[in-house]
């Protein structure tokens, strides 16, 4: 019996071993063997192969002077789009300060248009010797005045060609003493600030000299 005892330690030690063998390998083993070369031991001629495929795979440079031209095209580009912002933003404020009352003018053109009309009527009912007249011309001076003041200037019409860009063609009339494409006379005033159209004139056009409907016999 005690036999098969020491039979069994044996059998229950050899399980033991193998179990801490497979679990906890000799390090000769999981180790790097000694004549096995390392990344570290290539030569230097197989690191720069190397190296130069990887350059040539990304397609760049990695030298140090293509860092510094790549840096300096960055801070001159940097540089030359800085300033454009910096000349848009001084135009746009330039132009804000100069157009800041076109809102207001605009509103105002109507009711020059009907002092203006109101100044006819007392022209032809009262005559041209009348204190109402008179003063409401100089009500007309004034405010001819404010608007120059304020930039703003009358677009010429009558007896000068056609201008789509500050004319605005109401109908075309014949006339014989006028050209065609000429402006024969002004409906209602255009005006101008500075370099953009308030209002575009209404005008009538000239068609030039009327066709004969009558044939020669």
């Amino acid at each position: 019996m005690s036999n098969d005892v020491n039979r069994a330690a044996d059998e229950t030690r050899e399980s033991v071993e193998e179990a801490e063998q497979q679990e906890f390998p000799r390090e000769e083993e999981s180790g790097p063997r000694e004549n096995e070369p390392g990344p570290d031991d290539a030569s230097p001629d197989e690191r720069g192969a190397d190296e130069e495929g990887l350059t040539e795979e990304t397609g760049e440079s990695s030298t140090p002077e293509s860092e510094v031209e790549k840096w300096k095209d960055v801070a001159v580009r940097s540089r030359a789009e800085l300033e454009n912002f910096r000349k848009r933003m001084a135009r746009e404020k330039s132009d804000a300060i100069l157009y800041a009352n076109r809102s207001l003018l605009e509103q105002l053109l109507p009711i020059i248009d009907n002092f203006e009309m109101g100044l006819k009527a007392a022209e032809n009912s009262e005559g041209s010797s009348s204190m109402i007249l008179q003063g409401m011309g100089m009500v007309r001076k004034q405010l001819e005045d404010f608007l120059s003041d304020q930039g703003v200037e009358v677009i010429e019409s009558d007896g000068i060609p056609f201008n789509p860009n500050v004319h605005e063609a109401i109908k075309q009339e014949p006339s014989e003493e006028v050209p065609e494409g000429v402006v024969l006379y002004t409906i209602r005033r255009g005006y101008r600030l500075k370099e953009r159209i308030l209002r575009a004139a209404n005008v009538v056009v000239s068609a030039g000299p009327a066709e004969n409907s009558e044939e020669p016999a």
